[in-house]
């Protein structure tokens, strides 16, 4: 004989899973409205951010990593000595706290960061395990944070003026509650939200070129309708993450070898479908440059050209569509990576996508 279960025990149970929901919603969005990482800047700057707080020295550690960890201030160099940029334009975002953090990461992430080991993990660099927490914060997490605060505060650039390039940030595999490929904060999330609540958007487009899927933010809006995702990734590398495949709108595997041509004729036909299939309000592009030829780890063949015509491409899909961009420069294993973005924002410039010397000038 088959029995009817009790409703008052389901409905309780219903009632305070939605409660406990409502409540966390409530105070992420009390978070947001305090968080001082929006502030006003000045029209005398442009919406390029960057600190030399991003750029990372730890007692020659770094040079047992395979990044370029002080690329973001090379970046930055190459394109004040090519005369597109005045340093004294340069916007510098203020560090993400705590709270800011708490938006989209649980408090046993964060505090699994105070294990010297647990950041050794993150970031693959084994010394880093038996150094003291407190230098590990100063040397490797705060610079994180910062970047974390410029990815937030582009956002809020980008929808004033069109486009903003935070010269850092894009740490993809990086979700609310676990961090990974070097990525120890979820930046990408972590400003969408941001924009839900202070931008007032509501659909959010995340087009990831880096080498590697971008796992993190994947995970972090698997049933967010808000976000269409548009990933282009080489799906014989790192991170293999099958469950966060499913939760990809537009896939786009390209394997190891790809040549620029091929790369290029894909990534045209996957903005025409993602143009069709979704109008966002906000475009996040993370522009790793790992798909360069002889990346160790993003194994593709693009030419250094390949990334300027590729980077032009997304730029001229929000302009078309008058979306407002974020460009992140994420992931990029070479030395030459600093010159090739350089030489990337230079060209943007040049074809007036960017305008590197007005405030008011729009995408």
């Amino acid at each position: 004989m088959s029995t009817i279960p009790s409703t008052t025990g389901g409905s309780s149970s219903s009632s305070s899973s939605i409660t406990s929901t409502t409540d966390a919603e409530t105070l992420r969005r009390n978070r947001i409205l305090a968080s001082k990482l929006y502030f006003d800047v000045p029209l005398s700057k442009v919406p390029l951010i960057y600190s030399p707080s991003y750029d990372i020295a730890f007692l020659g550690l770094e040079k047992l990593h395979p990044f370029d960890s002080s690329k973001w201030g090379r970046i930055c160099r190459f394109l004040i000595v090519d005369g597109v940029l005045d340093k004294n334009h340069i916007v510098e975002p203020l560090e993400a706290t705590k709270d800011d953090l708490l938006v989209v990461h649980s408090e046993s992430y964060l505090s699994s960061l105070k294990s010297s080991l647990n950041v050794s993990i993150i970031i693959e660099v084994p010394p880093v395990a038996l150094l003291p927490n407190c230098l590990v914060q100063q040397k490797v997490l705060h610079p994180f944070r910062k970047q974390v605060g410029g990815t937030i505060l582009a956002a809020k650039l980008a929808k004033e003026r069109g486009w903003a390039i935070n010269v850092g940030g894009g740490f993809h595999h990086c979700c609310g509650e676990k961090g990974g490929g070097f990525c120890a904060y979820a930046d990408i999330s972590l400003c969408i939200h941001y924009a839900f609540i202070r931008l007032n958007i509501s659909r959010v487009m995340i087009i990831d070129l880096d080498a590697h899927q971008g796992n993190g933010h994947e995970k972090d809006f698997s049933n967010d309708r808000r976000v269409y995702i548009l990933d282009m990734y080489n799906p014989e590398i790192y991170p293999f993450d099958f469950e966060a495949r499913r939760y990809i709108d537009q896939k786009v595997e390209v394997v190891s070898g790809t040549t620029t041509n091929e790369y290029l004729r894909r990534l045209d036909e996957a903005l025409e479908v993602a143009g069709r299939m979704f109008d966002p309000e906000l475009v996040v592009y993370n522009a790793g440059t790992d798909i360069l030829d002889g990346d160790p780890l993003g194994q593709l063949k693009i030419s250094p050209d390949g990334i300027t015509d590729r980077d032009e491409k997304v730029f001229r899909f929000a302009r078309e569509k008058n979306i407002p961009l974020i460009m992140l420069t994420s992931g990029g294993y070479m030395k030459s990576s600093a010159r090739v973005i350089a030489d990337s924002i230079v060209n943007l410039s040049k074809k007036c996508l960017i305008d590197m010397g007005s405030s008011s000038g729009k995408i």
